[in-house]
């Protein structure tokens, strides 16, 4: 089995930074991809931002240049930092991984999701 297990949502100011962490554990192999995700009341999911083995990143227009998505490959967690944080930052945030368990099945996993809740 595998898990993902986000941390560090909560309640902000507007302006103000948070730094969202999501750790992957269990039968793994290799992590491809990673990413974070949110959705808003009575909102689609939509992506935020996502990061490749490699590094590479991409991010939604919403968030450029106010968020940032880092990996640690050896501690198999990937982080969100955000900063600059606006009312309409607010959601639940999921992060997701594409995996290589030990079985050699590769599955997209999500976690339980995180939330972010930006007001005054």
């Amino acid at each position: 089995q595998v898990q993902l297990e986000e941390s560090g949502g909560g309640l902000v100011q507007p302006g103000g930074s948070l730094r969202l962490s999501c750790a992957a554990s269990g039968s793994i192999f290799t992590i491809y991809d990673m990413g974070w995700h949110r959705q808003a009341p009575g909102k689609e999911r939509e992506l935020v931002a996502a990061i490749s083995s490699g590094g590479s990143t991409n991010y939604a227009d919403s968030v450029k240049g106010r968020f940032t998505i880092s990996r640690d490959n050896a501690k198999n967690t990937v982080y969100l930092q955000m900063n600059s944080l606006k009312p309409e930052d607010t959601a639940v945030y999921y992060c997701n991984a594409k995996i290589l368990n030990t079985d050699w099945r590769s599955y997209d996993y999500w976690g339980q999701g995180t939330q972010v809740t930006v007001s005054s």
